[in-house]
């Protein structure tokens, strides 16, 4: 034992103050809790088709002596292909293990002890989570009919709000701002705080109405655009998420971003499905929504509120708990996200997979909806 250690001197009172997030145990061991032979992965909006073939190519191909070598410090070429997509300079990019580390670069870039970020009550929760375990206000915001409230959010800033998150569609109830209602929204914020627009699964998007983020980069130097290539690319192992915004914000957020964080197989994988164009982003598309098709009439039939809107996603509300629909969901090889957690009792999140699987997952529904 060290003499004179106080280690609870020593964490800071918004630390003690928050609940650690738990991840689920891997598969086989949920397989082996559950007594089942595999279970169907719809928790997390993973996408059915996996990689783009081109992404598939090169992790197969991957020399395994590349291993004992840094990847690029600030993923390089992979920079270099999102700046010709985007049509901006590589230097208004930073690629980040996953969204969640592009979130932690922005909230340090721009928030200190004292100031406030304004966010939904009911959306992907990590900007909340790290402004919070890092002694900044996280001010939330009801959503309005499951929406991110314009009004009330403009409403929320305070001198010491620094950024302003929207999850554009939101995660988890799908509904999204139009290009109007953005350009609103910029133009009233001004210049008092960043605008963050949280866009990982715009590639599912095909609104006409849907904003243009490219062209309000170019109307609004506060903005500050996050991607992902964890949903529509499949690439949710790898953990690679980017932002990009204006030089100067960009270059502010920079001084905060750690290098070498986002690995050499990942980096080459994103970068062959950005070269590799659009054919799976498309069947990505098409996938979800001929899912979307069955989800919303196997639910009809059961007799259960749905929220259905965009994304690769959708919510149903169960006369039963959500973690004990979780449990018996599980026994017959599902798993599903419960929304208690979102702030959305009773409710589940489902995953939209190939129209067979949703068909397989409906039947096993209405088995353990019958058994109350």
């Amino acid at each position: 034992m060290t003499i004179g250690f106080d280690l609870d001197r020593l964490i800071p009172p918004y630390v003690k103050s928050f609940e650690a997030y738990r991840p689920s145990p891997p598969d086989t061991e949920l397989c082996r809790l559950y007594g089942i032979e595999r279970l169907h992965r719809l928790h997390n909006n993973e996408n059915p088709l996996g990689p783009p073939p081109a992404a598939r190519a090169v992790l197969a191909g991957f020399d395994p002596a590349r291993a004992a070598l840094y990847p690029s410090g600030d993923s390089f070429d992979l920079r270099a292909a999102l700046a010709r997509r985007w049509r901006v300079d590589p230097d208004q990019i930073i690629v980040g293990n996953g969204a969640n580390e592009v979130i932690a670069f922005a909230i340090k870039a721009f928030c200190q002890s004292g100031d406030s970020i304004v966010t939904a009550d009911r959306t992907f929760a990590v900007a909340e989570w790290i402004a919070r375990f890092s002694g900044i206000e996280a001010r939330l915001v009801p959503l309005s009919d499951d929406r991110f409230d314009a009004g009330a959010m403009l409403a929320a800033i305070e001198p010491g709000t620094r950024i302003l998150f929207v999850c554009n569609p939101n995660n988890p109830t799908g509904t999204y701002w139009t290009a109007a209602e953005t350009e609103d929204f910029l133009a009233r914020v001004g210049g008092r705080a960043i605008v963050v627009l949280d866009e990982a699964y715009a590639e599912y998007m095909d609104r006409p109405d849907y904003p243009d983020s490219r062209a309000l980069l170019d109307r609004h130097d506060n903005l500050v655009i996050f991607r992902t290539f964890s949903k529509a690319y499949g690439l949710a192992g790898l953990r690679i998420g980017y932002l990009l915004g204006s030089p100067a914000v960009v270059e502010a957020i920079r001084r905060t971003a750690i290098v070498y964080s986002v690995n050499g197989p990942g980096q080459a994988a994103a970068l062959a499905a950005v070269e590799d164009g659009d054919d799976h982003l498309v069947r990505s598309r098409a996938t979800a929504r001929a899912a979307r098709t069955v989800m919303e009439a196997g639910l009809a039939r059961l007799g259960l509120e749905v929220k259905s809107h965009h994304g690769n996603f959708l919510m149903a509300r169960l006369p039963i708990g959500d973690t004990l629909a979780q449990r018996r969901l599980m026994r017959q090889g599902f798993s599903i996200r419960p929304m208690t957690a979102f702030r959305y009792p009773n409710w589940i999140r489902i995953t939209l997979a190939t129209p067979e699987l949703m068909e397989t997952f409906l039947a096993a529904l209405t088995g353990v909806l019958a058994r109350r």
